[in-house]
């Protein structure tokens, strides 16, 4: 038996390594296991997030988003550059040394407060044990007063669009093009597949977008969904809703997509397909005999408000439990669990969690929808201010979308914002302090807001609620 814990930490991701940092800053003799290797055979930490999903396909979007700048909008600024090219060896190079500088960093945070870092997959026994298998397939187990689970999730796989090696690929591949598919498929018009589509059709992919559900993303309120469906098919992405996949088939280096719509049957050829129906708890092999942590029927370790399991002292945190899996979300449950290891007392408001898609113009939500108010049986008072009326917005040269703000009315308290437009992942924080303090959207009208400045749509949509919105016209009187 090698050296005991105070806590060990499976999973180095946004939840784990966040979590780990936490418990040693508190004083807790802490480990985290982690068994992501790079191309190198080098163990590296910040899980899917890190590695191939959040930071690595932000990169990409920021790149291609500054292309499409430069190519088709500085002239209306009176910028003028000459041709416009987009090298994709460049491109893809600067995305892997901002995600190695990253992941690097975390290493350096582990020593710098103490953690110690075991390489292997980690799997929990019983009595709190842990074992670590390396890549050699040595094993040794160690024990720890308490335990973190942090092992994420990874994309689903259906069966009719079997992975290959290039040509049908996963949200990960997706980041590895090395030149621009002519025809790109994307099965799901989630987060993950707006934003994945948005990076190639701005570097000029014709891309095609398969959905099964007939609705266009129906967890975002159904106002913003609209003007965001709007403004990317406007962009050129084909949004195809009720699009069933049926089967995929290689040939001659192309993929052949069967589906089913309103209409029937039908058929596409694309050079490329990415996959993105979502993601599943990942707990392969991750949990031996007599452990005490269950299982529900989805697969996500079931998990109470503190995300305490079923077994003493063991806690799961992030993707592999209930809730949305945001990266975001996974990190403060793990700042929760160690402070409630260390003995103080810690809770999360699950109502205020953000959301955010990175497409151009962004969108982000914090809260209820109208929609999902109203089904919670409360009485609702809503603003909505457009960025086109936003000063700040015109001299961006950027008035797509707006800010909705939804309130309780019988306590005009916020329950929910709603945005789309320049920046929104940024405003969208206003929104949630805003949550977390308990504002009424009073509070938020009688808030002073820098001018001009992008933040004041969230200021004149909280005003909108009364009808006292002072940059448009307002359907409400003041009686």
């Amino acid at each position: 038996m090698a050296d005991k814990f105070d806590v060990i930490v499976i999973g180095a991701g946004p939840g784990g390594y966040v979590a780990a940092i936490r418990a040693a800053q508190l004083g807790l003799k802490t480990a985290c296991v982690e068994k992501w290797v790079n191309r190198e055979g080098k163990t590296v930490h910040g899980g899917t997030c890190l590695n191939v999903g959040c930071i690595p396909s932000k990169s990409l979007l920021e790149t291609s988003h500054k292309y499409v700048e430069a190519r088709d909008e500085y002239g209306d600024l009176g910028i003028s550059i000459g041709d416009v090219s987009m090298d994709i060896e460049k491109m893809m190079a600067r995305k892997d040394k901002v995600v190695s500088q990253l992941t690097g960093g975390i290493s350096g945070l582990f020593k710098a407060n103490g953690v110690t870092s075991l390489e292997g997959a980690g799997k929990l026994l019983k009595d709190k044990q842990v074992e670590v298998t390396g890549q050699d397939g040595e094993s040794q187990t160690y024990q720890a007063d308490n335990i973190i689970i942090a092992t994420g999730s990874v994309p689903v796989e259906i069966p009719p669009a079997p992975m290959t090696e290039d040509l049908i690929v996963d949200s990960a591949g997706a980041l590895e093009f090395q030149e621009v598919p002519k025809r790109l498929g994307v099965i799901g018009a989630g987060v993950i597949g707006l934003e994945l589509g948005s990076v190639w059709r701005r570097l000029g992919s014709e891309v095609t977008m398969l959905e099964a559900l007939d609705t266009f993303l129906p967890v975002v309120d159904e106002q913003i969904s609209k003007e965001t469906y709007k403004q990317l098919t406007k962009q050129g992405l084909d949004i195809k809703l009720g699009a069933r996949v049926t089967g995929s088939e290689v040939r001659d280096s192309e993929v052949v997509v069967k589906y089913t719509d309103s209409e029937g049957e039908q058929e596409q050829t694309f050079d490329k397909l990415i996959v993105c129906v979502g993601r599943r708890p990942y707990t392969d092999s991750l949990l031996g005999d007599d452990t005490g942590v269950e299982l529900d029927e989805r697969g996500f370790i079931q998990v109470d408000d503190t995300c305490q399991t079923g077994a003493p002292g063991v806690y799961a945190i992030g993707d592999v439990v209930r809730g949305p899996m945001l990266a975001h979300k996974g990190s403060e449950e793990g700042v929760m669990v160690a402070d409630i290891i260390h003995g103080e007392k810690a809770e999360m408001n699950y109502e205020a969690i953000p959301s955010v898609i990175y497409t151009a113009p962004e969108v982000a939500w914090v809260g209820r929808s109208e929609q999902q108010a109203q089904e919670d049986g409360f009485e609702v008072k809503t603003g909505v201010f457009p960025f086109s009326a936003s000063g700040r917005a015109m001299a961006n040269n950027a008035t797509e979308g707006m800010v909705k703000v939804v309130t309780d009315a019988s306590t005009d308290r916020v329950i929910g914002v709603h945005i789309i437009g320049q920046h929104a992942g940024e405003l969208i924080a206003e929104a949630v302090i805003a949550m977390e303090f308990g504002s009424s959207a009073e509070d938020l009208a009688l808030t002073c807001f820098a001018h001009p400045t992008l933040s004041e749509a969230v200021h004149e949509a909280a005003l909108a609620v009364d009808g006292h919105a002072i940059h448009m016209a307002n359907r409400k009187k003041k009686s």
